[in-house]
């Protein structure tokens, strides 16, 4: 039984005893009252009779004639003259009067009331007993009638009650369903906070699981950080802060390799010129920080398109990879002008010798576009032939190289006509297996493919256009509806679709998708992932997705998470049923301890908080077992699809 109707059965209960005890005590009290005046009532009145009739002659008529009188009042229920040998010389009586009294009641109260008795006097001798019982029948009906009367007051004040006692506990419950519901949440390990109610009992209740929720949320951002630290202490360079070669080359392989915006963009290789020499001009900590600052500078790039991606190759270049931008000369003229900065606030020491002179340092770059079609060795050597131009050009510090390739259009108005058409004719899906450490199907990706130029084209060909034109909701949406009559078809499947940040932090994407998975029970059957790049306005915004797909059973979940992925202490109280960790920690991860770490400690952390972790880009059965080794509890990607 519930705490509530525990509250509620204690209050009725409480309001029947005491009214059963106010009226057992009335009643009782009552009657006692009654019985002790009808008593003294009849000794008075048989009395009273009594001293009459020994006034009067004792003529029988006269005697009968007064006894009839007395009692033809009605107010007596016997009258009895007997001799002084007990034989009854006059009786008069009548039938007890009950009314509209209940027989129950009558024998529940039963009045015990003797008669009154009086002797009658002839002179000097006695003539004779006076037996006198009052009709106390009435006073059955006056009882019965303050029955009532106290019945009702009592059922007016128990109502009043009753009002109030509802008033109370749903002020009670309030508080209770919320920390109900904070224990579940932590039961699911969302580990939420709720207000503190104003009762002691159920506040200081609160108080303790907000406690726990915070030490949780503690442990988390420490484990976070733990986990950062290791990250940057296995994938950054240690003087500049860029990822070193290793892990700049393992997400330059996950960009060119993925199905989503990050398969094309623009790539910057920037070198240092004659490092050694100008670390012998301006010293070791100069030349340092020159670095440090060149790496945070050029992480600045392209922030209009995408967050950069920032690497040292060795210790004079650094690349740099914008995706989804899609001018090279725009990031060109932009990389120009930092350099000159760069280079100018630069001053190198004096020199001792006269004959020699200390120069500015020169900064060069080569920066050309990439597709998703490239190859990595191939972009990388024809970034550093055009590094090697521009080292041997006296004038030119940025050489611009073009990429050839075939577009499907050539301008925005061409991509937004294409693009329109092809959303009206609607997408189609592709299917791709996520598996678990059985090999069961957990469920499966879906991305989009849309109909340009006569033929269907995966998403890294059209989604930066997508992107560069912001009708991802539109997409998004289009995918969602296909892939609900795909489920029509095949209603045992389980989709995985994604989107976008743009999608989320729309407010009518989010009410459309809510309103178009509420009309249909297949909405249980689809996952939905965002991806990892999420800013604080993004962040709330999943949460509100969150709470808008949780009663419809849909599963959420974030896809690309990698290393540097340090928002999970954030999304603790959302609900996330699985997270995936970006190919470019899985690519070779059964070769690198250093990966091998950083998975199984992103795994640790997730499983704290109930969210399984999914290996994307698995190539190789190695790599797939080295993910579960590691901790993952599935697995997707070209080996997937190979060897399942």
């Amino acid at each position: 039984m519930s705490l509530i109707k525990q509250l509620w059965l204690a209050i009725v209960t409480v309001l029947l005893v005491s009214f059963v005890g106010s009226l057992l005590v009335s009643i009782s009290t009552s009657r006692s009252y009654i019985e002790q005046e009808v008593r003294i009532k009849n000794e008075d009145n048989a009395t009273a009779l009594a001293l009459s009739m020994s006034q009067l002659d004792k003529d029988p008529v006269t005697l009968e004639l007064l006894i009839a009188a007395q009692f033809d009042t009605g107010y007596y229920r016997q009258i009895v003259l007997r001799d002084p040998q007990g034989e009854v010389l006059i009786e008069r009586s009548a039938p007890s009067y009950e009314g509209d009294v209940p027989r129950w009641f009558r024998q529940l109260v039963h009045f015990d009331v003797p008669e009154g008795s009086a002797t009658i006097q002839d002179g000097w001798r006695q003539f004779g007993t006076l037996t006198l019982a009052s009709q106390h029948s009435f006073a059955y009906a006056a009882l019965w009638r303050s029955m009532l009367e106290l019945a009702a007051w009592f059922a007016l004040a128990g109502l009043l009650s009753l009002l109030l006692a509802w008033v109370l506990v749903r002020g009670i419950k309030k508080p209770l369903d919320r920390v109900v519901t904070q224990a579940r949440d932590i039961g699911a390990r969302r580990f939420t906070t709720s207000e503190e109610p104003k009762t002691l009992e159920l506040r200081q209740l609160a108080q303790a699981m907000n406690t726990l929720s915070a030490d949780v949320h503690h442990m988390l951002s420490q484990e976070g950080e733990k986990l950062d630290a290791l990250r940057r202490h296995l994938q950054h360079d240690r003087i500049t802060g860029a990822l070193n070669r290793e892990a700049f080359m393992g997400r330059l392989t996950a960009a060119l390799t993925s199905d989503d915006v990050r398969a094309s963009g623009v790539m910057a290789m920037v070198r240092v010129s004659q490092l050694e020499k100008l670390n012998q001009q301006l010293g070791h900590n100069a030349t340092d920080a020159l670095l440090k600052a060149l790496a945070s500078r050029l992480e600045s790039l392209g922030k209009q398109w995408h967050v950069p991606l920032v690497g040292r190759l060795n210790g004079s270049d650094f690349a740099v990879m914008a995706p989804a931008a899609e001018s090279p000369e725009l990031l060109a003229k932009e990389l120009t002008t930092l350099l000159q900065t760069l280079a100018a606030d630069t001053h190198p020491q004096p020199t001792e010798s006269p004959s020699e002179h200390s120069e500015r340092p020169r900064l060069l770059a080569a920066v050309m576009p990439y597709a998703s079609d490239d190859e990595r060795g191939t972009l990388l050597a024809t970034l550093d032939d055009a590094l090697a131009e521009a080292e041997s050009s006296v004038h030119t510090s940025v050489v611009v190289r073009d990429r050839e390739y075939h577009s499907l259009f050539h301008t925005h108005a061409e991509w937004r006509e294409a693009l329109d058409a092809a959303l009206a004719k609607g997408p189609q899906l592709a299917f791709f297996p996520v598996v678990d450490a059985t090999g069961q199907i957990v469920h499966y990706e879906c991305p989009a493919r849309l109909e340009l130029e006569q033929a269907w084209q995966s998403a890294g060909v059209f989604l930066p256009w997508v992107t560069r034109l912001g009708i991802e909701p539109a997409l998004d949406m289009a995918v969602v509806k296909k892939a609900l009559a795909e489920l029509a078809l095949t209603p045992t499947r389980t989709l995985g679709l994604n989107l976008s940040i743009a999608s989320i932090t729309s407010a009518r994407f989010v009410n459309e998708l809510r309103a178009l998975l509420e009309a249909t029970p297949l909405a249980q059957n689809l996952c939905f992932e965002v991806p990892a790049a999420l800013d604080a306005q993004a962040v709330a915004s999943l949460r509100s997705l969150s709470h808008a797909l949780r009663p419809l059973g849909c599963q959420l979940g974030i896809e690309h998470v990698g290393a540097e992925f340090t928002r999970l202490a954030d999304l603790h109280d959302m609900g996330l049923a699985y997270l995936k960790v970006d190919s470019s920690l899985i690519r070779r991860l059964d070769a690198s301890s250093e990966q091998q770490a950083i998975v199984r400690g992103m795994a640790t952390l997730c499983h704290s908080l109930g969210i399984q972790v999914i290996a994307e880009g698995v190539t190789t059965e190695a790599e797939l077992t080295a993910a579960f080794q590691a901790g993952a509890d599935g697995a997707t990607g070209p080996g997937v699809r190979e060897l399942h």
